[in-house]
């Protein structure tokens, strides 16, 4: 199996959520099953099977994370030394040559990403085009509504 990477922060958001499904979601998929149970025939039983079916959710939820977990290169952008080029974990600041606008992105693993907060994912268009840059470069990135010119700001590790 291939190492996927992931930054630290990213890995420590799977490990809580993993935490949470291990501690409190499967012991509570357990007592329901439990009380279902109690309540006599499974086979016309609505409640048995909706925890079953929670309960297949749960645990392929964990195996999922914990193959996750087991395959990722943690990165941690703080310890990052890539001479102001951008690399996986890099946050970027970038200015839309055609409009001004000044967005900032973090590159982030597969899982990770969220436009919302600013996350792209490493195999998004944009990181592509921009993964081994540097200040002052432009970049030309493939949008849907055709190719969009930015001029890397600057590339910060935090």
């Amino acid at each position: 199996m291939s190492t996927v990477p992931i930054t630290k922060h990213g890995a420590e958001l799977l490990k809580e959520e993993l935490q949470r499904l291990k501690t409190k979601e499967r012991p509570s998929v357990i007592n329901a099953i439990a009380e279902a149970r109690a309540q006599g025939d499974l086979s016309e039983n609505a409640e048995y099977d909706a925890a079953k079916e929670r309960q297949a959710f749960v645990e392929g939820r964990i195996a999922d994370l914990e193959g996750k977990l087991g395959s990722s290169l943690i990165v941690d952008p703080a310890t990052l030394s890539a001479d102001g080029r951008v690399v996986f974990a890099a946050t970027v600041d970038l200015e839309n040559l055609d409009s001004g606008e000044k967005v900032t992105y973090q590159i982030v693993g597969i899982d990770e990403a969220d436009i919302k907060q600013a996350k792209v994912s490493v195999t998004s268009p944009i990181a592509r085009a921009m993964i081994g840059k540097s200040a002052g470069d432009v970049v030309a990135v493939e949008a849907p509504s055709g190719v969009r010119e930015y001029e890397i700001l600057e590339v910060r590790y935090v």
